[in-house]
């Protein structure tokens, strides 16, 4: 159950943020960029995978290295890193392949991921630190 715990303590902040910048964000700079790209309607399987995928890999890399250190500070940093790495991956992907994709795009969501990250698997430190022995 403790597992469960902590799951929840990253993958609800992580998909609350994310949901918050999205909304106010997607329309006026993802969409305004990618333009004609972009799915009229978002397809929420793959992105129903991403969100139950993603925290399992901040917990993994970030939150029980950190926990094992007892350092909230590395859980920081290593989602911060995490995060980086892997919207770095993504974006400049897509910057490589879409000819939408902007340097400013790929600067902005590599950021944004970072934060994310790292915000993310400080909540997990948190709880992992309740709920982990």
């Amino acid at each position: 159950m403790s597992y469960v715990a902590l799951y929840l303590a990253v993958a609800i902040p992580f998909v609350a943020v994310d949901a918050v910048w999205l909304k106010l964000m997607g329309q006026r700079f993802y969409l305004a960029t990618i333009g004609d790209i972009a799915r009229s309607e978002p397809n929420f399987w793959p992105a129903l995978v991403f969100y139950l995928l993603y925290p399992l890999g901040l917990i993994a890399l970030a939150v029980l290295p950190a926990h094992a250190a007892a350092s909230s500070g590395r859980a920081a940093w290593l989602g911060l890193l995490f995060g980086f790495f892997t919207y770095a991956t993504y974006d400049l992907t897509n910057q490589a392949v879409l000819r939408n994709w902007t340097t400013t795009l790929s600067i902005v969501d590599i950021a944004w991921g970072g934060l994310l990250g790292a915000g993310s698997a400080y909540c997990g430190y948190l709880a992992a630190r309740q709920f982990l022995v």
